[in-house]
């Protein structure tokens, strides 16, 4: 069996095409959304183009998601800065009630057992919280207690948007990236797991998918920039200021 990890797609459904594409020729046995689905100008099509595979797709919620459902249950958006707000906002009116009720059922985490690498715990951003952060330079002592906890030998995480594949103690973390919103090389990022773990980066049509994200009326589609997403370096530095100590 093989299982392909696909995480933070971010409402761009053209990245998520891409890598849907390369997995259907790939024949991939089940997929693992692993949150950050719908913050972003395609959520409901995002959603729509995952429900209606006919590859067995399960899912875990991100941060993404809780903030998602914080307006919908009439309560404030705390953990967002302001100047996304009115983003938030739009996503949740995009989603139909119906579908908001089952994206808030949706696990913190999920165990999956793949031959060739046995029982493999997927979360958002660590196995405890779907908000902290980590990245490939993150001191493996300040992370041995969150993964030694876990007593999982393989942990599938993203939150980043960054791919790396490191040790922390006798656990294997690996970050499966982005797909439709990626720091470093433009592209859409994932990973193909069972019987052994490959990080995997699918091209698309960066010009069109931007010219489809403008025609959306998601308030912040200026600032998503598929052709010049922000350099890896400056978010490690950024992620590492506020990583977990």
């Amino acid at each position: 069996m093989r299982v392909a990890a696909i995480y933070d797609i971010h409402g761009n459904l053209p990245a998520l095409e891409a890598v849907l594409d390369e997995i259907q020729r790939e024949g991939v046995d089940q997929i693992v959304v692993g949150g950050d689905v719908v913050p972003g100008p395609m959520p409901r099509e995002t959603i729509a183009a995952l429900l209606e595979l006919s590859i067995p797709v399960r899912f875990i919620h991100g941060n993404g998601e809780r903030d998602i459902l914080a307006p919908h249950r009439g309560e404030e958006l705390i953990r967002v800065p302001e100047q996304f707000h009115d983003a938030m906002r739009w996503v949740a009116k995009e989603l139909p009630a119906e579908l908001l009720t089952e994206i808030a059922a949706w696990p913190l985490t999920l165990q999956v057992d793949i031959p060739g690498l046995g029982d493999v715990l997927f979360c958002h951003a660590t196995p405890r919280d779907d908000n902290e952060l980590f990245t490939r330079l993150t001191p493996g002592h300040r992370l041995r207690p969150i993964f030694d906890a876990t007593g999982a030998s393989i942990v599938i995480c993203g939150h980043t948007h960054m791919q790396f594949d490191r040790t922390v103690g006798e656990t294997r973390v690996v970050n499966a990236g982005s797909v439709g919103m990626p720091f470093g090389d433009p592209g859409a990022y994932w990973a193909m797991l069972g019987p052994r773990i490959q990080l995997r980066h699918t091209a698309y049509d960066l010009m069109a998918a931007a010219r489809r994200i403008g025609a959306t009326g998601y308030p912040q589609a200026a600032g998503y920039d598929l052709l010049r997403p922000p350099k890896e370096a400056e978010m490690l530095d950024l992620f590492e200021a506020a990583a977990v100590r």
